[in-house]
């Protein structure tokens, strides 16, 4: 299982509470939200490669500084999983999609909900931007770090008010 693997990891401090970040020397593999923020025992703190180098652009998208991210990513899943997180990553900064249109995208048309449940699976959310992610009528539903959470992301990316400080 990937939390028992002895991973390198970052702290981020973000306005949202202290997020980390996680993976090997090739690839990051994870992003948790404060809630669920402590690393696995056998982690070791990264001095450098991805997981570093997510922090530093995690960092600078909380000041609205980076809109993209630019990293190797690795994230663990089914076929089905790895086609909706890479039809997410599509999904430019500050738009939102439904779970109906993405799965048009990956041409599954009637697997709204499979989509939605891949969605919530994803296991480095911001940098694969599962937050864009709304029901049918823009609602905004299930989010691994809370509807709150959710709604700060898009507010921050959408420029309607100051969610962060300088970093």
């Amino acid at each position: 299982m990937i939390d028992r693997e002895a991973l390198q990891y970052a702290r981020v401090i973000t306005p949202i509470g202290t997020v980390l970040v996680a993976g090997d020397f090739s690839a990051v593999r994870l992003v948790r939200f404060p809630n669920e923020s402590e690393p696995d025992p056998v982690w070791f703190e990264a001095r450098a490669g991805p997981v570093r180098e997510a922090a530093r652009q995690l960092e600078a998208y909380f000041a609205r500084r980076r809109t993209t991210f630019e990293l190797p990513l690795d994230p663990r899943g089914t076929p089905f999983q790895q086609r909706v997180w890479e039809a997410l990553e599509t999904i430019p900064y500050g738009e939102t999609v439904s779970y109906g249109e993405l799965a048009k995208r990956i041409g599954q048309p009637t697997a709204s909900r499979a989509v939605g449940a891949a969605n919530g699976a994803n296991p480095i959310p911001i940098i694969i931007p599962c937050h864009r992610a709304v029901g049918a009528d823009g609602s905004m539903t299930g989010f691994g770090g809370g509807i709150t959470l959710k709604r700060k992301l898009l507010a921050l990316e959408a420029g309607q008010r100051p969610l962060v400080r300088a970093l």
